[in-house]
């Protein structure tokens, strides 16, 4: 739940056109109704009308989620030859997991990172670094030629810790785009 904030609002400063469009409307609505609330309740009405778009983003996410592999972790991840899960523990906490999807075996193939999640409160500990660096010994033990992942546009933090790892961004795609946002690397 942590990514509605991150959707509705962090992901702004990557999305120019919007705020571009949010202060035309709000400047076009003072001119018509020539009221000066308006400057207020516009742009309020809209960062509410975000934030709650982006909650139904995410709960249709965490849904689609459950209702697929993380439902069933040992199905999807567990059983297949090629594919791990891992999960972090600290203290008997459950801090952080990732998960490994191998494609195609032949001429090497590439191991697909995903699932990647540290506890807010554990992030900065070397958490990532350390499940980053399972999959990638994973990837290696397995004979895999290349690990590849996909992440959103405005994760600067996330893509820190992937080029730490030793990855880097080969293209930006807009499939996986959030409401409002045109791009992921």
């Amino acid at each position: 739940m942590e990514m509605v904030p991150d959707t509705a609002f962090r992901g702004l400063s990557h999305q120019s056109e919007s705020l571009w469009l949010y202060a035309a409307m709000t400047v076009i609505s003072l001119v018509i109704t020539k009221c000066w609330w308006v400057i207020g309740v516009l742009p309020a009405s809209v960062m509410c009308l975000r934030y709650f778009c982006s909650r139904r983003v995410i709960h249709g996410y965490l849904r689609r989620a459950m209702n697929t592999d993380m439902g069933n972790i040992e199905k999807f991840y567990m059983k297949p030859q090629g594919s791990c899960f891992w999960v972090a523990v600290l203290e008997g906490k459950v801090v952080g997991t990732v998960a490994a999807v191998g494609q195609q075996k032949e001429s090497g193939g590439a191991v697909v990172l995903q699932r990647m999640s540290v506890d807010q409160r554990y992030r900065k500990c070397g958490v990532g670094v350390v499940l980053g660096r399972k999959v990638l010994e994973f990837a290696a033990h397995y004979g895999y030629s290349s690990v590849i992942l996909g992440t959103t546009a405005y994760a600067p933090a996330a893509h820190r810790l992937y080029q730490r790892l030793g990855f880097c961004c080969v293209g930006v795609t807009n499939r996986y785009a959030t409401p409002g946002g045109r791009q992921s690397t």
